[in-house]
Formats: structure tokens, sequence, C-alpha cells
């Protein structure tokens, strides 16, 4: 396989798969050079921190047990059998810069473990966008950045999911992302980067402006990834899970992914492991 330095995670919050009716010329752009899917599946329920927390620990929500309230209210335990991507990326590279940007809070400070040295931040999404991309230029050599965007969520439950308001959420976001994907072009990083662009839920399947179900219309998630080894307007061969995100990430910086993960790695999303 080829080199991959760095891992960036760009996380949609609430915006499912509802980007197939968005315009969204940077996911676009994403999806151009590598590989894409609209039918991905992410965890029950359909919450966000067990969402996000099957994303980065690369188990269910029943291993990872962790909810809104308890993400906002306790730090995620640093010696949980289930350890998040950071702390396997941590271990493997005691020196390396791991950072986290998150419009939710709770995922800062009750998703990722606290006394790994993450350097981690919570803004709203534009100022949190702006700070990302200057993380980028003023530390090209950060092995691992995961950024979660509120607004498609926030809109979703304000007036609606895949309505024109919260379309118009998703499309403010892509432009978002754009700032970081941008500071990856300037820095020329793109080469030897892996960037992965998801959703942690959608909406809208049993009450217009809430999820939580198994409706697909909230179970059903896009998932986006790009860089070296990965082909081209690929689509993703195997249905992937928000949880096999993790085996993602760990295959593309050379780690072990924990036995205890349920995180997958999706035969044929890089050259050379069709098996």
């Amino acid at each position: 396989m080829e080199t991959i330095n760095r891992v960036i995670i760009i996380g949609w919050d609430g915006a499912g798969n509802f980007v197939k009716d968005a315009n969204t010329p940077n996911l676009d752009r994403l999806v151009y050079s590598g590989a894409f899917t609209l039918d991905a599946q992410t965890a029950s329920p359909t919450i966000s921190a067990q969402c996000w927390g099957s994303l980065l620990h690369g188990v269910s929500p029943e291993k990872h047990g962790l909810t809104n309230d308890k993400a906002g209210e306790e730090t995620y335990p640093d010696d949980s059998p289930y350890p998040s991507i950071f702390r396997v990326a941590r271990e493997a590279f005691p020196d390396a810069k791991l950072a986290a940007f998150c419009a939710w809070n709770p995922i800062n400070h009750g998703i990722i473990e606290s006394l790994i040295d993450v350097h981690k931040l919570s803004l709203k999404d534009r100022e949190l966008a702006q700070a990302a991309a200057a993380y980028i230029r003023e530390n090209p050599d950060v092995k691992l950045m995961f950024v979660a965007l509120d607004l498609p969520d926030s809109a979703g439950h304000r007036v609606g999911y895949n309505t024109i308001g919260q379309l118009q959420a998703i499309e403010e976001t892509d432009a978002n992302t754009g700032y970081i994907l941008d500071a990856l072009e300037e820095m020329d990083l793109l080469k030897d980067s892996l960037v992965i662009v998801v959703s942690d839920h959608g909406g809208g399947g049993e009450h217009p402006e809430q999820h939580g179900s198994d409706h697909p219309l909230d179970k059903t998630i896009f998932w986006a990834c790009a860089g070296p080894g990965v082909i081209p307007q690929m689509g993703i061969p195997d249905r992937i899970s928000i949880a096999d995100t993790a085996a993602v990430v760990a295959y593309a910086l050379g780690l072990e992914a924990p036995a205890v993960w349920e995180a997958m790695l999706p035969k044929g999303l890089f050259a050379g492991n069709s098996q």
C-alpha cells in the first residue's frame, strides 16, 4: 500500500445520506478522487454519542456503553477494554500529534479518552473548521485528526430532516469542510493523507425532527474516503458500518486493530486488500 502519513476524519452530524439532495462541491471533489457510498449503516440506537462512540471505538453501543448523558457528564475511562482509535494511535506513536475539533463538546471530553494527549477544541462550526485548517497549516505532521461539524443535525431538529432548511445546513457544512480540504491542498498533504467524510446518523424516520430509531432514514448514512491506495470513483465494495471506520483508520496508519474491535476493513477498499 502507498504510504499514508495522516488520517483526517470529518464528521457531518445528522446528515444521514441526504447529501444526495444537496449541492456539495467539496464532498464531490473527494468522491471523485476516492470511494463513496450512500448506503452505509450506523449504530443503534441512532443517537450521536452511540454512533460517534462506535466510529471512534470500533464496537457497538452495547460494548462502549456511551450515551449522550454519559458523554456529557463523564470522561471515557482511559482503561476501557474498548480503546478509541486515538488511544490505539497514541500507544503506537507516543510522540505523534493527535487532534480533535468537535462542535459538540461531549465528543472531546466524554468519548475520546482524556489522558492520552490529544489536542482538543470546541467551537461553532465555521470557527471550528477554520481553526482545524489553521492547525493543519501549523502542524502538517499531525497523525490523526477528527473534526465533527454539527449544523445538519441542529437544522434537522429545528426544521426537519431532508428539508430545504436542512439541505442548506448540509451545504454550509460542505463549505466548512472546504476550509479543511483547502488547507491540506495548500500544504501539499493530500498526496499522503487519507481523508474520511462520514455522518453519524440521519433523521426523520419516525418523527420529522427527530432520530434514534432503526428506520432507514435514521439508520442510513453516507461514507466517503480518498487517499493513497483508494481507487478513484470506486463504490464501497462491501456494505460498511460506522464502526468499520476505526478499522479503516488502523489499516491506513499501519496499526494493529485491537482484537476486541468489531470493526472490519471493507474488502477491496484499498488496492491490495481484496481478500
